[in-house]
């Protein structure tokens, strides 16, 4: 029996652009038929990763496999599976949408005329109107029309909610997650609106500084994590920070502090050799946990 490849395989990606470094040796394996959600802070490298999987930019050092192929060889090829939704929307703006839609035929060759005519009724977008008199929610789902009508195997949305109102994040949400559904299809969403990924995410990368700071499973992630609330005895200070800690702060007697991965035997151990008077555990949303790790890595 032959293993189905992973969908994305990043190995020891790095993007430089003079002295500055971008993306800094990142590893990615991204099973297919799942969505990963990479979240970081702006600057964190999340565009520089996804432009280069997109063969926009071409890395510094490293490779990038998609579906088994070598982007650096195959671009072309590889480019047809890819639907791709950039945070600013690259439609020419005198087009009307029936023109773009026409003009976006011409590129695909797997596209589908009926799947273009479903979400065009699904997002209630007017097809005579001009790109330049659209609302910024009306060009996000022409955007993810667009990038859905060839039926790609991976979809790229880079921060495609940024400056939309709830509602049509709802809706720019409920099309693609339609399309999951339906389809055997690899998604990667960058974005720094947690609740929103998290409705999506299989799988959370989290990304700062162009490292990946971790790499899990969505559900794993917050079951194996937890804050704890320590009092110290007065006058006392910490004798021993747990290396298990993605971050942690005291003020007076109150020491806070993430553990990932948290296990009891780590907790024994705090409790074992500081000097603690009270201690509580509690368990973490993603939007804190995702604080946790970006303000422990600026700590470093």
């Amino acid at each position: 029996m032959t293993d189905i490849p992973n969908a994305i395989e990043i190995s020891g990606l790095s993007k430089s652009f003079g002295e500055t470094t971008a993306v800094n040796d990142i590893y990615i394996n991204i099973p297919p038929g799942t969505t990963l959600g990479l979240l970081g802070p702006n600057g964190a490298g999340k565009s520089s990763t996804l432009k280069m999987l997109m063969g926009m930019l071409r890395p510094t050092h490293g490779s990038i496999h998609v579906f088994g192929h070598d982007l650096a060889t195959q671009a072309p090829t590889i480019k047809q599976r890819i639907g791709y939704v950039p945070e600013s929307n690259q439609i020419y703006r005198w087009m009307t949408i029936t023109q773009a839609l026409r003009f976006s035929r011409a590129m695909y060759q797997s596209w589908n005329d009926q799947h273009a005519a479903n979400l065009l009724d699904l997002f209630q977008l007017p097809s005579h109107r001009r790109v330049r008199n659209l609302s910024k929610g009306m060009l996000a789902k022409l955007s993810l029309l667009i990038a859905l009508a060839h039926e790609p195997d991976l979809l790229i949305l880079d921060e495609p909610l940024s400056g939309l109102d709830p509602i049509v994040r709802d809706d720019f949400l409920d099309g693609v997650m339609q399309d999951i559904c339906h389809n055997d299809r690899t998604v990667i969403f960058s974005s720094h609106l947690l609740d929103e990924v998290s409705r999506l995410a299989d799988s959370i990368a989290i990304m700062n500084a162009g490292q990946i700071l971790v790499h899990s499973h969505t559900q794993h992630l917050l079951e194996n994590a937890r804050r704890i609330r320590a009092v110290l005895h007065d006058g006392r200070l910490p004798q021993s920070s747990p290396p298990n800690a993605i971050w942690q702060n005291i003020n007076r007697r109150e020491w806070l502090m993430t553990l990932y991965p948290f296990s009891d035997a780590s907790l024994a151990s705090i409790r074992e050799q500081n000097p603690i008077h009270t201690l509580d555990v509690s368990p973490l949303s993603l939007d804190d946990l995702f604080r946790d790790f970006i303000r422990g890595q600026a700590r470093c």
